[in-house]
């Protein structure tokens, strides 16, 4: 009978086995596997780590990496008469063809067109991949946030970062596999979005916040370490007096262990205080803008994180302007601007540190919302969500630099060339890490279950 190491308890495990020293080593190398790791990849990885850099509420693409001349020529004109057929759109508020407000470039030596909303990532043109031919199944946030997470618009499955965490775990004993640092906005879906689904509760998300306490109970409780050293020791007895414990138990038993373990880690790497005066300016941490700071803090965090061997780590967004995020129905001049002034220096502060460390070849950077904008407008001065086609860039970790990935239409509306769905952006990471997603399944519900169903496609071109 082949056992399967995620289903069985390291108990059950040595019940089942002799006691002879190779049944010892085998229950050892299944205890590491559901500790979170396969025994060995299926490919050789380029990337180590992932940033995750979400920038949930959906950046407009034609206002940021996808330069569409044709809004300005016919801007104020009719989009049924202009563009012809027009997608049903979350609100069906559907107003002129509006031209972007803000001036595209030329960046870097490849020549990419940015915007002028993002000066400082434009600077590092570069370094990026932008793909401009990603696409959602879902014009609605919270549908379309567990898609980009987990391949599905479910609830309850498991994120991109469980997935990930599940499958090569952690090169930090002391640190989570995942972590979701909170800038201040949970997205929509909440923390379902960072969900370990039927994977085991140590894939789980674990969430820290980059201001103020990090997280619940960080600091001990009891006043000596002796008396949290007896306490651990009595529970550790009475888990041994369990004479048979479920996958379940033993995972939530590991979770209470890494916690323990996490009050001494966690402390350390959320303290900038060893951090150099240069590289707190490089960041934004000296910046007069308050959302600016706490991105640049998080950003910060995030590299001493993967610093110290955390497979993913994902970055939501400050509180700017209350609860909007990118999601700007209106006035987008300060919905986005505000949003952008708040991310673009710790963004590409980011970029330029994780370079110099030598750590960017293999940390792959992903920067996307879960979905666009339309290129006409809402309200006058805003744009309603565009599923249709979007744009996200990815950096380091095996990825090609200075590159431009697909085409939307000739207004920034559809993918024409190149289009790409979540599950080939998945399937691409997942390479990257040297996993073959078609091999990377879990047995659930009757059937082997991957992170990119029955989909997705490794996008070569976009590899270095």
């Amino acid at each position: 009978m082949q056992i399967d190491p995620s289903a069985i308890a390291r108990r059950e495990m040595l019940v089942r086995s002799s006691l002879g020293f190779g049944s010892l080593a085998c229950s050892a190398l299944l205890d590491d596997a559901r500790a979170g790791g396969m025994i060995e990849r299926h490919l050789t990885p380029k990337a180590r780590n992932i940033i995750f850099l979400f920038m949930e509420g959906g950046v407009s693409q034609v206002d940021s990496f996808d330069h569409k001349p044709m809004l300005e020529k016919h801007h104020g004109k009719d989009p049924y008469k202009e563009i012809g057929r027009i997608e049903k759109t979350q609100f069906e508020s559907i107003g002129k063809v509006f031209k972007s407000p803000w001036s595209f470039k030329k960046r870097g030596q490849t020549g990419a067109w940015v915007s002028d909303l993002f000066p400082r990532v434009a600077e590092l043109a570069d370094e990026l991949c932008i793909v401009k031919s990603m696409t959602s199944r879902f014009p609605e946030h919270t549908s379309a946030n567990f898609f980009l997470h987990s391949g599905t618009g479910l609830q309850g499955r498991p994120s991109m970062g469980a997935w990930a965490s599940y499958g090569l775990g952690s090169d930090n004993d002391n640190l989570p596999g995942y972590v979701v640092l909170n800038g201040g906005q949970i997205p929509s879906g909440g923390l379902d979005c960072f969900s370990n689904g039927f994977l085991p509760a140590t894939a789980r998300g674990s969430l820290l916040n980059a201001i103020g306490a990090p997280l619940a109970n960080v600091t001990p409780n009891e006043r000596g370490a002796h008396s949290q050293a007896l306490k651990r020791r009595l529970v550790g007895h009475l888990n041994q007096q369990t004479p048979a414990i479920s996958p379940e138990l033993e995972a939530a038993i590991s979770n209470y262990e890494l916690a323990a373990r996490m009050q001494m880690a966690v402390p350390e790497v959320m303290s900038l205080d060893g951090e150099s005066r240069s590289t707190r300016q490089l960041y934004g941490l000296d910046a007069t803008y308050e959302h600016t700071r706490t991105y640049a803090r998080q950003c910060l965090i995030a590299r001493r994180l993967v610093e110290r061997g955390v497979r993913f780590v994902e970055l939501t967004i400050p509180m700017v302007n209350g609860f909007q995020r990118w999601d700007a129905h209106g006035d987008i001049i300060r919905n986005h601007g505000d949003n952008a002034r708040a991310v673009d220096q710790p963004i590409a502060g980011l970029l330029r540190d994780l370079r110099s460390r030598g750590m960017l070849d293999e940390t792959l950077v992903l920067w996307s919302g879960e979905f666009g904008r339309t290129p006409f407008a809402q309200g006058g001065s805003g744009r309603d969500h565009n599923e249709h086609g979007f744009s996200l860039w990815m950096a380091g970790g095996g990825i090609r630099p200075g590159v431009s990935y697909g085409e939307t239409d000739q207004w920034g509306y559809r993918a024409v060339s190149g289009r790409l769905e979540v599950h080939d952006l998945h399937a691409t990471m997942l390479h990257l890490l040297g996993v073959n997603h078609k091999a990377f399944t879990h047995r659930f519900g009757g059937r082997d279950i991957r992170l990119t169903d029955v989909h997705g496609r490794v996008v070569r071109e976009l590899l270095a």
